[in-house]
């Protein structure tokens, strides 16, 4: 015998079970509860108590209550930096922006609840730097722009954020059709004009030749001379 108790590997997909449930309680309870009151004034005790889970058991799980917020951001925030850097090297930026506000009317309690943790955890700033990095990859500088290079990008990043945060407090007034055209023509189109090289588009497919009159054709299908 190895001293394993009996039926101890059945047991163990319900502990993982019984693990994610946990999580996922406290996860909706930290989220309600800082839509509701702000993410500053949500504490350990509330979370618990909306969650229904005791006490103690938060701290089988997580240290503190950022580090429940960093478990329930972060695979998220890589995601939004993901998608907006990409968008960013896009030439159509009203489609980019409507693509970006689907993304945000999909996930708005998620956006809110980054949005209500500003000042209290480093994952704003986390966006900003990895999001700065990835427009600068792909973006190139005028060399006679008349803004500096990271003074564009930082508008981009913060203007982004901000023009989010508005339209989802808000109850989102508009459509994402219509605030990704305002994200073209309010921040990203003059901070390229700016700033930014122009975007190089795909060539344009050349157009057949056509045969000048009189011009005989090595084509088969042509009728013999």
């Amino acid at each position: 015998m190895n001293g394993r108790p009996r039926g101890g590997t059945a047991l163990e997909p319900k502990e993982d079970r019984r693990i994610t449930r946990t999580r996922r309680l406290l996860t909706e309870a930290l989220i309600s509860l800082s839509l509701e009151k702000g993410y500053q004034a949500v504490t350990i005790r509330d979370i618990t108590e909306r969650a229904g889970v005791g006490y103690a058991t938060f701290f089988r799980h997580y240290t503190a209550k950022e580090a429940l917020l960093v478990d329930v951001l972060e695979k998220f925030l890589e995601e939004v930096v993901d998608l907006v850097v990409q968008q960013a090297a896009e030439t159509d930026p009203a489609a980019s922006g409507r693509i970006i506000f689907e993304h945000a009317q999909k996930h708005s309690e998620l956006y809110l609840l980054l949005m209500a943790s500003r000042g209290s955890s480093d994952l704003l700033d986390r966006v900003y730097e990895v999001a700065t990095a990835g427009i600068t990859r792909i973006a190139k500088p005028r060399s006679d722009a008349p803004v500096p290079f990271d003074v564009a990008v930082n508008h981009i990043i913060y203007s982004f954020l901000g023009l989010i945060s508005w339209w989802l407090q808000n109850d989102m007034p508009y459509s994402p059709e219509r605030m990704g055209q305002i994200y073209a023509d309010l921040i990203m189109k003059p901070t390229h004009q700016l700033a930014f090289e122009p975007a190089v588009a795909p060539p344009a497919p050349q157009a057949p030749l056509k045969r000048a009159p009189g011009h005989a054709s090595s084509s088969a299908e042509d009728p013999p001379e």
